[in-house]
């Protein structure tokens, strides 16, 4: 039997990432779970995952796509991606998410816009779109186009964390990663952001923060996972102080769930590296969304943000089919057809 608890403050959240307690956990992970589908039912929404292009014109140091980084760049032509989507839309997806490194032309831009207009006429996906900083106008042709979720990692909300995780070369600005949040939020979107967990430097407080940013942002969905590190990244040879950071990312969608309510929460697919039914315990902690690749099996080894990525070998049929059986052996199912939408962002805009 669970027991009722109350997250609603920073102690709390603290108490929780700290405790040993199994029963403790199990019991927050179960009321977490409670919560959802008293949201969602038992559905879980699938955003079929483009990764376009592995072109970055970043140089984070944590990660695999960083500019330095000599590796195979690619960016997918139209009809790849239309293809990609068709996929999703014959599954019953409802949506995909496109994603791509940072490149920020008028060149980028211009066929950025007109992938996302075509795949909203011939398909009516709902698009959420990962390209990470942009200029507000930039922001605003993608979301005129027909993009209408975006998707934006802080990665983490202690700013001089977030310096010591990117070089100072004056492009890489906290307070611009934030007022781009903003700015996303000012259009129109449904915004999400997310950080990496287990981070070099990084501490409960740090977490427990991050859960307090995102509630003052009031975000809409929301995306976090265990940080893996990259053995050809400048951080790799710094040791976290935090350990087990795939139980403390449970830990956190539970909590998330708890704090936020009515948000989005995608069981990321980094969690099958510490665990191979590392989402499975995601969704039945509080999380709702899953992002299954349906990039060209030739291309998805060249985009390794981090080491070991799970399924980058599976076909698209494959990956859909192992999704279905996780859900169905943990008694949920995938929601097919629907947009799934953020309840978050519908109550946000509507004043409810």
């Amino acid at each position: 039997m669970t027991q009722e608890i109350s997250i609603s403050n920073r102690e709390d959240i603290l108490y929780y990432l700290k405790t040993k307690s199994k029963k403790k956990i199990q019991n927050l992970y179960s009321l977490a779970n409670t919560l959802i589908e008293k949201f969602k039912d038992n559905k879980v929404h699938f955003r079929g995952l483009i990764e376009i292009s592995n072109v970055c014109e970043k140089n984070c140091l944590y990660c695999g796509l960083r500019r330095d980084l000599k590796i195979d760049r690619y960016t997918m032509t139209k009809e790849e991606i239309l293809n990609a989507a068709k996929f999703c839309s014959d599954k019953g997806y409802g949506s995909l998410c496109i994603q791509s490194g940072e490149i920020t032309t008028q060149k980028r831009l211009e066929f950025l816009v007109d992938v996302i207009s075509t795949i909203k006429k011939e398909y009516n996906l709902q698009m959420t779109l990962s390209f990470g900083e942009m200029p507000k106008k930039s922001l605003q042709k993608l979301f005129d186009a027909g993009g209408r979720r975006y998707l934006l990692r802080i990665e983490t909300s202690n700013e001089k964390l977030y310096e010591k995780l990117h070089p100072k070369d004056g492009k890489h600005e906290f307070k611009t990663r934030v007022n781009t949040l903003k700015d996303l939020k000012s259009i129109g979107y449904q915004v999400g952001t997310g950080i990496m967990i287990g981070l070099p430097y990084q501490t409960y407080d740090d977490l427990a923060n991050d859960l307090l940013f995102f509630k003052k942002l009031d975000i809409d969905m929301l995306g976090m996972g265990p940080y893996v590190p990259h053995p050809k990244s400048p951080i790799y040879i710094v040791k976290p102080r935090l350990k087990d950071a795939y139980a403390i990312s449970i830990k956190m969608v539970a909590l998330a769930r708890l704090f936020l309510k009515d948000v989005n929460i995608a069981a990321t697919t980094a969690l099958q590296v510490f665990d191979k039914k590392g989402r499975e315990k995601a969704l039945s902690a509080g999380a709702n969304i899953l992002m299954p690749i349906v990039t060209p099996i030739n291309l998805r080894k060249n985009y390794l943000i981090y080491p070991d990525k799970p399924c980058i070998e599976d076909t698209k049929e494959e990956c859909f089919n192992c999704l279905n059986a996780r859900l169905r052996s943990i008694n949920k199912e995938m929601g097919k057809n629907e947009f799934g939408d953020s309840i978050h962002f519908s109550k946000r805009t509507n004043n409810l």
